[in-house]
């Protein structure tokens, strides 16, 4: 993993595009602070840059940098989480423009003990973590259901994970507001 680790800081550290595996799916990523590659990744995804991406943080300092404000009761979520838990919070801020919502809003989830969370560790900042396919498509659930134009459009691939067993699903996702609203926005 030594060596997958370095060629993905590589690519991160320049700007690029990586598609590694996550606590969750296979995710396309990069830099969370890097717009140029964001963009990129929207256009791999043949997203419309109005839909927000989800990002990774890989410590509770590095959430907190990303945020605002974390309300007391995503600490205690986020706790008591068995399962990957996206927490979208009001007001994002640390990260490229093109990752917030059209009302500011940011989906981060802290990841612990895989590869994502080294990658962000080393990199000292959140990455964009976006499941492996085109918009409209299905949500790869293992390596092998990854598509080959969105093999193609990356910059790097990790190895690690490839011969992993297929994910149960994705995050769930919960809308905190600062005014203690909370949203079920995927189970």
């Amino acid at each position: 993993m030594t060596e997958d680790l370095r060629n993905a800081m590589e690519v991160l550290r320049r700007g690029g595009v990586i598609l590694y595996p996550t606590d969750t799916v296979w995710g396309i990523g990069c830099d969370a602070s890097c717009s140029e590659a964001v963009r990129r990744i929207y256009s791999i995804k043949q997203r419309p840059d109005s839909k927000a991406l989800i990002t990774l943080v890989a410590s509770e300092a590095m959430l907190e940098r990303s945020v605002e404000e974390v309300p007391d009761v995503a600490w205690q979520l986020i706790d008591v989480a068995v399962e990957p838990l996206t927490v979208v919070y009001d007001r994002g801020c640390g990260v490229a423009p093109e990752l917030l919502a059209p009302d500011g809003s940011i989906g981060i989830r802290l990841v612990k003990d895989c590869l994502a969370a080294e990658l962000c560790r080393r990199l000292g900042r959140p990455l964009v973590s976006t499941s492996a396919n085109k918009a409209g498509d299905s949500t790869p659930m293992c390596f092998g259901e990854i598509s080959a134009d969105v093999l193609d459009a990356v910059d790097y691939v990790c190895v690690s994970g490839r011969q992993d067993p297929p994910s149960a699903k994705a995050s769930s996702v919960i809308k905190l507001g600062c005014d203690g609203t909370v949203k079920i926005l995927r189970k």
